[in-house]
């Protein structure tokens, strides 16, 4: 074999070499970009809003690398379906547990009020409700203004407290009521998360006062004992007037001078002579 035929060859053998190479390594960048990386779990296939009754087109399946605590599998996808979801799901999102409502429950609001607690509808003016500043999942007090019963004085005029703090708000919409004439109307109302005892102060207070919503942030869960105020004090200063209290004016009975007396002894014999009462000797 000649020298010419010798570089050939080996150029040969390096080349295939070479494109044994390249074709092993790019066949396994591609299986690895093909090879599932994460667990299958079901997401939600749109936007989906709270109250929905999962269906079939609401869900599909994606791969996740690293799995969330209560997340569900594909396995678990027919059992999803016909659930109701309690809080608002976005496109991608991926369905947990504690986001959906118990299986049969159904769905709406009722779905998502946790046991042993009750969902209070409250009327509110259109600033609070067409505005949009009060939305499902954040935190409200309540104030409330009026004049307290009982009160006669003319200088404490409307008084105003704040009834309940750090309340969840489940809905946030518009409500059809009927006016005096009988007449379909709209109305702003807000559904707040409350316990039994508190949904019976918040009806009470909805039927005799003038109710106000005041939003606060969700991370402020402090509940601190405010004393309220009234119109009287926006006029002082806004420092609360001394309370003055008249108590009832009770004769003393004078108690009778106490006399003065002095023993007097003269040898034996002993006298007790009288100076007189404290009242003279002053």
């Amino acid at each position: 074999m000649n020298r010419r035929a010798t570089v050939l060859l080996s150029a040969f053998v390096i080349a295939f070499v070479c494109a044994a190479i390249v074709y092993i390594t790019y066949g396994k960048a591609v299986a690895s970009a093909h090879k599932p990386t994460g667990q299958r779990v079901v997401v939600a296939a749109g936007d989906i809003k709270l109250g929905t009754i999962l269906s079939a087109n609401d869900l599909k399946v994606a791969e996740i690398e690293s799995l969330p605590n209560g997340a569900i599998e594909e396995k678990n996808l027919k059992n999803t379906i016909g659930r109701g979801v309690i809080s608002d799901l976005y496109r991608g999102e991926p369905i947990l547990e504690t986001r959906l409502a118990a299986v049969g429950s159904g769905g709406g609001l009722a779905a998502a009020i946790p046991q042993g607690m009750r969902a209070c509808a409250v009327r509110v003016d259109e600033v609070v409700g067409v505005s949009g500043f009060v939305t499902p999942g954040m935190h409200v007090d309540v104030i409330v203004s009026g004049t307290p019963p009982g009160v006669t004085d003319a200088n404490d005029g409307t008084q105003v407290r704040t009834l309940l703090q750090n309340l969840k708000v489940l809905s946030a919409g518009t409500d059809f009521q009927k006016d005096a004439e009988g007449k379909a109307k709209q109305v702003q109302v807000v559904n707040l998360l409350v316990t039994p005892e508190d949904a019976e102060t918040l009806s009470l207070a909805s039927n005799q006062t003038r109710i106000q919503l005041v939003l606060r942030n969700p991370l402020d869960a402090q509940v601190g004992h405010l004393p309220g105020n009234g119109v009287g004090n926006l006029f002082a200063g806004g420092k609360p007037r001394p309370h003055v209290v008249v108590t009832e004016n009770k004769a003393v009975k004078k108690q009778a001078p106490e006399d003065y007396t002095v023993e007097v002894y003269n040898g034996s014999k002993g006298s007790v002579q009288s100076l007189g009462t404290s009242e003279g000797k002053k």
